[in-house]
């Protein structure tokens, strides 16, 4: 079965994207924000020749499922997932848009990722066996790689405009966005890892770490009335991008897990012992075929439904 070209660029009308992230472009509407997700895929911090067919959809629509699952916990940044409510450009361009797009509160985002965490994995195995705590965070002795913790743990990680986020302690963190908003994020984080680990698990998937993001609402509405609670969910939520994803029937502590994200892409780029640096490579049609399944798998468990 041949796949549908995956989108790597979009455009509203010949207006370009005021901004471009490795997998998202985002167009400006005054306070409100429209963020695209293309199909492009990054490894080992570049944006890959081959795009994903459909994995712009699955983030987006994933995300739109744990927006709307945990908006009691805290509030989002989402006004509408629907073309037909979008502005007038992208209105025109709502067969490209469909799926793949929201329309999203402007907020000022904070300078800080919030990364929650249920198993020993990733940087934080390597953390582990090097200081035996994960950012500040003591753990007991003698955990394997993958290992569940004894309870999740928040750490938190900047923000890196290129590259990998470098993680750091909640002191550092609490520097940059004030001990007030710290704890407050803190808390929301585990709050929403506690219900999508929980979810997911009860679907076959576990959520071994994830990170989420928070921005400021301005200090008033747009009436005029004062914001109580400027905090809000931003960006995207429990994606295969944003998460470590392992199938829980196959889990097995004492080593590296498979995953639903990028795992055929990183055993191929391995294999053909790239140098991580340019030239980037494309990817043959199979590991694009079986990526693209991983990331649809992910959908299908979490959201008991087919993709858009």
């Amino acid at each position: 079965m041949s796949l549908a070209s995956p989108i790597l660029q979009t455009t509203l009308a010949d207006r370009r994207p005021n901004r471009q992230g490795k997998v998202r472009d985002i167009y400006e509407f005054g306070n409100r924000l429209l963020i695209v997700a293309s199909d492009r895929i990054s490894a080992f911090d570049y944006i890959l020749g081959s795009g994903i067919p459909d994995k712009g959809k699955v983030l987006t629509q994933i995300s739109a499922f744990w927006f709307e699952r945990t908006k009691s916990i805290v509030a989002n940044h989402v006004l509408s997932t629907e073309p037909t409510e979008f502005p007038g450009e992208a209105r025109r361009a709502a067969e490209l848009l469909s799926g793949r797009s929201m329309l999203v509160r402007r907020t000022e985002p904070l300078p800080i990722e919030c990364v929650a965490r249920g198993y020993l994995s990733g940087s934080g195995w390597k953390d582990y066996v090097a200081t035996g705590q994960v950012c500040g965070v003591r753990l007991p002795a003698g955990l394997r790689e993958s290992d569940r913790l004894p309870r999740p743990i928040f750490t938190p990680a900047t923000k890196a405009e290129s590259g990998h986020d470098i993680n750091i302690t909640e002191e550092e963190a609490a520097k940059r966005v004030g001990r007030r908003v710290l704890d407050r994020v803190r808390d929301l984080t585990l709050r929403l890892y506690a219900e999508g680990s929980a979810h997911a698990e009860s679907r076959g998937i576990i959520v071994a770490d994830t990170k989420f993001e928070f921005g400021l609402l301005p200090l008033e509405d747009d009436d005029g009335r004062p914001v109580e609670d400027r905090i809000i969910l931003i960006d995207e939520a429990l994606t295969p991008d944003s998460s470590r994803f392992w199938p829980l029937d196959g889990y097995s502590p004492g080593g590296a897990q498979p995953s639903f994200d990028k795992q055929f892409v990183r055993d191929y780029l391995e294999r053909i012992q790239w140098n991580k640096r340019p030239p980037v490579p494309s990817l043959p049609d199979d590991v694009v075929a079986k990526t693209r399944e991983k990331y649809l798998e992910a959908f299908r468990r979490l959201t008991g439904r087919e993709l858009e």
